[in-house]
């Protein structure tokens, strides 16, 4: 059998996933802090390139600036319009080492920045300047994570040419650490009781959002999801394709987790397949309008 996605068991790079996910916030809030709210916190993610993570162009006086984590030559490239250039090895290195080396980077090519210097998202946050914890990084592990990355992006815009109503670009939250996009029935959500100003701006709307997570969460594994928001009653009890996906009680989402799509003959059909029978699922018993979102 050929491996068409690479192994990614959670113990093995765990570590690796903590800090990059401290140092992805660290350059996502520079993305927050300089472009204009969009809908659903659309200003804030990271994308998928051709070579790892990227910003995409950010605004900055009359140009604009990029930070991307290149994870084949393992480097941090922020490039500006006037035609400058810095690159930095991605090494291990603690979050605060990173966080004062980016900084000060920023500073040296004349862009002046504050961020809320502290992650969000996460339990028992320990402020950027301040973490010499999370100091890990294996470039091998990092390169698979981009892997994968790359395989689910073009799984999940496959999956979006099939909706003609309002999506989300496929999108690398940093805060949750993972990779989603989103289909909207057009309908306003009810208000989340106790929701966040972040969860109100989100959620405004009926979702179905399927992802990719690394092992978040304390589920303690990669895996994909799928979920609704508000889910339907009797959603929890739908027969999703392949076999091997679930419904989790717990997480109250369904899981297809990446070990059962790494040992498939056909992995992206079944992370395909995973994604359009959770959101046919769904989409029926919310009683989505589905003869006009659809092709």
């Amino acid at each position: 059998m050929i491996k068409h996605w690479p192994d990614l068991p959670f113990d093995a790079w765990k570590d690796t996933r903590a800090t990059l996910h401290m140092w992805t916030q660290i350059v996502g809030k520079i993305r927050l802090a300089l472009n204009p709210l969009r809908n659903h916190w659309w200003n804030v993610p990271l994308y998928v390139s051709p070579r790892g993570l990227t910003t995409g162009s950010i605004p900055y006086l009359s140009g604009m600036f990029d930070v991307e984590f290149d994870f084949v030559e393992h480097q941090l490239i922020i490039r500006t319009s006037s035609g400058s250039s810095v690159a930095h090895a991605l090494r291990p290195q603690s979050v605060a080492a990173f966080y004062a080396e980016f900084m000060e980077t920023l500073h040296s090519l004349g862009i002046e920045v504050s961020i809320y210097a502290k992650p969000v998202e996460v339990t028992d946050g320990i402020p950027f300047a301040e973490d010499f914890k999370h100091a890990s990084y294996d470039p091998e592990y990092a390169h698979r994570f981009w892997q994968v990355l790359m395989r689910a992006h073009s799984v999940f815009t496959r999956f979006e040419t099939s909706f003609l109503g309002k999506a989300s670009p496929v999108h690398f939250f940093w805060g949750s650490f993972d990779l989603a996009v989103t289909r909207f029935s057009g309908r306003t959500a009810p208000p989340r009781e106790g929701a966040d100003p972040i969860t109100v701006e989100a959620y405004s709307h009926e979702v179905i959002s399927a992802g990719f997570w690394p092992g978040n969460g304390g589920y303690g594994q990669a895996a994909f999801y799928c979920y609704a928001a508000p889910a339907p009653t009797g959603l929890d009890t739908q027969k999703i394709l392949p076999a091997k996906a679930f419904y989790s009680s717990d997480l109250k989402e369904f899981i297809l987790n990446y070990d059962d799509v790494v040992r498939s003959n056909t992995p992206n059909a079944d992370v395909l397949q995973f994604a359009e029978t959770c959101y046919r699922a769904a989409a029926t018993l919310a009683k989505w309008d589905r003869h006009l979102l659809e092709r």
